[in-house]
């Protein structure tokens, strides 16, 4: 699996360094996210805070590849469980995790800031006893301040054995 993810990486960055003399929309995007968890975690995990970076190329007029990678903390939720006369309280620990993949913008107009595309890669699992595994974005995003600020909506999906998801807002700025 880690094999074909590299291949993947690598396959990614060739085309896109390869394409940079066709348009020249290349950038480097830096931001915070933040988001509600959702699914398998939703009752253990409130929310989750990141760091999202990305390098783009230019393929197209319409479309855009590049590599990402970044930070996720999804922050535990403590529960109290009482059974009558005794009452237990536990904690989860936070989840953290750095995705590192390749992605892909689709520019649907000429002249529109909209865009949508997605994410795919491995996540590496930080904390103790949270294995790396799968993951994908698939995310919409607009423009803002002439280009050099982004708002996106993403889904931020881990595949491990149990499944990780959580809705994403972020706010990157464009160097």
């Amino acid at each position: 699996m880690k094999k074909n993810v590299c291949i993947l990486l690598f396959t990614f960055v060739t085309l896109a360094l390869s394409a940079q003399r066709n348009v020249d929309r290349t950038n480097f995007r830096a931001g915070l996210n933040g988001g509600a968890i959702l699914g398998d975690f939703s009752d253990d995990y409130s929310f989750g805070l990141g760091l999202d970076m990305y390098h783009h190329w230019g393929v197209s007029k319409a479309m855009d590849i590049g590599v990402t990678a970044g930070f996720f903390n999804a922050f535990g939720e403590k529960e109290v469980i009482n059974n009558g006369s005794s009452t237990l309280e536990t904690e989860f620990a936070n989840l953290q995790y750095v995705p590192i993949g390749a992605s892909l913008r689709i520019y649907p107009g000429k002249n529109v800031g909209f865009k949508f595309g997605g994410d795919i890669g491995y996540v590496l699992g930080i904390n103790e006893g949270n294995e790396g595994a799968l993951y994908f974005r698939p995310s919409l995003g607009i423009d803002l301040r002439d280009g050099t600020n982004e708002f996106n909506v993403s889904y931020f999906v881990v595949n491990d054995d149990v499944q990780f998801s959580s809705l994403v807002l972020s706010y990157l700025f464009l160097f």
